[in-house]
């Protein structure tokens, strides 16, 4: 029997949910929200895969599966001229996104009420 798929832990869901090419598009890629997310920490926020990895509460090399999905299929609307919507997935939102720094998978940011209870823990 197969393990039961953990729920990937996201930040908050994107402000815009897909990008088009400029002039004609050749169709389209899906991206998961927790493919953008694992692709945001790992490249915007310049996370490591394991920081990646406890941001998401899952194993860092479920975390490597993901990004490695994502960078392929944006590098595929890019090159292709493709449009990438971004939607779906197991996905729930992080408890601290109100009181969050974005720094949660980093160590001791001592920024935000998630890193205040775990250092007190």
């Amino acid at each position: 029997m197969a393990r039961p798929k953990k729920r990937r832990i996201i930040c908050a869901y994107p402000g815009i949910m897909g990008f088009t090419p400029y002039g004609d598009s050749a169709g389209s890629v899906d991206i998961s929200f927790d493919e953008y997310e694992a692709f945001r920490l790992i490249d915007k926020m310049q996370y490591t895969q394991e920081e990646c990895a406890k941001q998401m509460n899952v194993a860092r090399s479920t975390v490597t599966a993901i990004y490695e999905s994502a960078r392929a299929k944006i590098a595929d609307a890019v090159v292709s001229g493709k449009a990438i919507n971004i939607h779906g997935g197991d996905v729930e939102l992080c408890r601290y996104r109100s009181v969050c720094c974005g720094q949660c998978g980093k160590e001791n940011c001592g920024q935000c009420s998630k890193c205040d209870k775990e250092e007190t823990a």
